[in-house]
């Protein structure tokens, strides 16, 4: 999995309005749980745009005032009208400890549907697994070259390597859609 580096900085005091004067200079607070003690820190909005913005996963590395810590995003909270990021969560990652987060989907092959004139439509985006640090993937592969038209592909399907699929094995990943042009030619054909 990438890893990425972060510094931050401490914050001395918690609340609503000096988190709000931390935002004001560009700053988001952040706060960092999972080891010993939590803690609290913010850190420039410009650093957040690898990470976040983004659909790939990445450990971070935290360095906040020189300790240095592997973590992984747990949460980010955005404002509903502006979509500025007002918070972030970090969830320490810890030798032999699992933890859980959602990995983008990766399709591999090619759909026998898609080549007849079918479309692929992506259901799930994301599957949320369950690893130790180091079994952690960067993506889910998921092989389509037995998808036909109007067929889809569960997340039963899915093999998983070193972690465990948290996702229900019952919701469907992609499917293949069959166009109206497409459905007419299908039914005269019978």
């Amino acid at each position: 999995m990438k890893s990425l580096e972060i510094v931050g900085f401490k914050r001395a005091n918690l609340g609503k309005k000096d988190a709000k004067a931390v935002r004001l200079d560009s700053y988001v607070p952040c706060v960092l749980y999972g080891g010993a003690e939590q803690v609290h820190f913010s850190v420039p909005a410009i650093l957040f745009r690898e990470l976040l913005y983004t659909p790939e996963v990445h450990i971070v590395d935290l360095n906040i005032e020189g300790t240095m810590y592997r973590a992984i995003v747990q949460d980010s909270q955005f404002h509903p009208v502006n979509e500025m990021l007002l918070h972030v969560d970090f969830l320490e990652l810890q030798e032999g400890k699992e933890v859980k987060m959602e990995v983008p989907v990766k399709y591999v092959g090619v759909s026998p549907g898609v080549l007849a004139g079918g479309k692929l439509v992506s259901k799930l985006r994301k599957i949320k697994v369950k690893a130790s640090p180091e079994n952690l993937p960067d993506s889910v592969e998921v092989d389509i070259s037995d998808l036909a038209l109007g067929k889809s592909i569960k997340v039963s399907a899915v093999e998983a390597k070193g972690y465990t699929i948290l996702s229900s094995p019952q919701a469907p990943i992609a499917t293949v859609a069959i166009p109206r042009a497409l459905k007419g030619t299908l039914n005269a054909d019978k």
